[in-house]
């Protein structure tokens, strides 16, 4: 009786044979040499768009500098449809990175006019909460969480004298937010474990380029200017979107046998 419970629940050599050729399958998808083939092609118009924006674009709110403002982050929406989004309830990942996506261009097209800097916030605070929410709680990393908390506090405490009216509030819940998605994107990158893949990685980077451009943003308008504030800000923020979208990858082709 017991021998028969224990070799029903030993796997079959079929299926471990099976469960071997799709980690193999999914390890292949993911190495740098073969995502660059496949999904590079995806990204020129990301690429082009970023070139254009930084050659022709310029300080004037106009409806033509929202164009060329949303148009990478546009592409990276294409880049993400085309590689194909997966609808399943468990793997609700690249639909959340998408949504984030959404609402960050309706908060470039809104910051294109000072007087909606408000409103711009509050698209890109949902984006950090559904980027957040797609990266999860695990692992954890509480020590990691509580630098950056720390970090975040130094940095709402440097800025608050030049704050006014909502934005006593709504900076300080912005920055928390902007801190939390980091913390969960960084986490997620786990080398000591061995447990970490380039599209992890690319997120990764991608969450602190977000920290750099947005504080970078705070302090230009609330605290002091900086310098070649187009260049500087647009640039992390264009790759920090870059390296966030590139998660997706991993989340329609890589199965939960290899990331966990």
């Amino acid at each position: 009786m017991h021998r028969t419970a224990s070799h029903a629940a030993r796997p079959s050599r079929g299926s471990a044979a099976k469960v071997r050729q799709s980690m193999e399958t999914a390890l292949a998808w993911t190495s740098p040499a073969r995502v660059l083939r496949n999904v590079g092609p995806k990204l020129v118009p990301f690429f082009k768009s970023v070139g254009i924006y930084f050659v022709l674009v310029s300080d004037q709110p106009c409806i033509l500098t929202v164009c060329f403002k949303c148009l990478p982050i546009i592409s990276l929406i294409a880049f993400i449809l085309l590689h194909g989004i997966d609808y399943s309830q468990e793997r609700a990942f690249s639909q959340r990175i998408l949504t984030g996506l959404v609402f960050s261009c309706l908060g470039d097209a809104l910051l294109v006019w000072p007087s909606c800097f408000v409103f711009g916030m509050i698209m890109f605070a949902i984006a950090q909460i559904m980027y957040t929410t797609a990266f999860g709680f695990k692992p954890l990393n509480a020590k990691l969480g509580a630098f950056l908390y720390l970090l975040c506090a130094i940095i709402i405490f440097t800025l608050m004298p030049g704050l006014n009216g909502v934005l006593k509030i709504g900076v300080p819940v912005y920055t928390l937010l902007l801190g939390t998605m980091s913390w969960r994107a960084i986490s997620r990158v786990q080398f000591f474990e061995g447990q970490w893949t380039w599209n992890r990685l690319c997120c990764c980077i991608g969450s602190i380029c977000f920290v750099i451009s947005d504080t970078m943003i705070g302090f230009h308008h609330f605290y002091s200017p900086v310098p070649y504030p187009q260049i500087t800000i647009m640039l992390t923020y264009y790759a920090a979107q870059l390296g966030i979208a590139l998660s997706a990858v991993e989340s329609k082709r890589v199965k939960d046998s290899v990331v966990k």
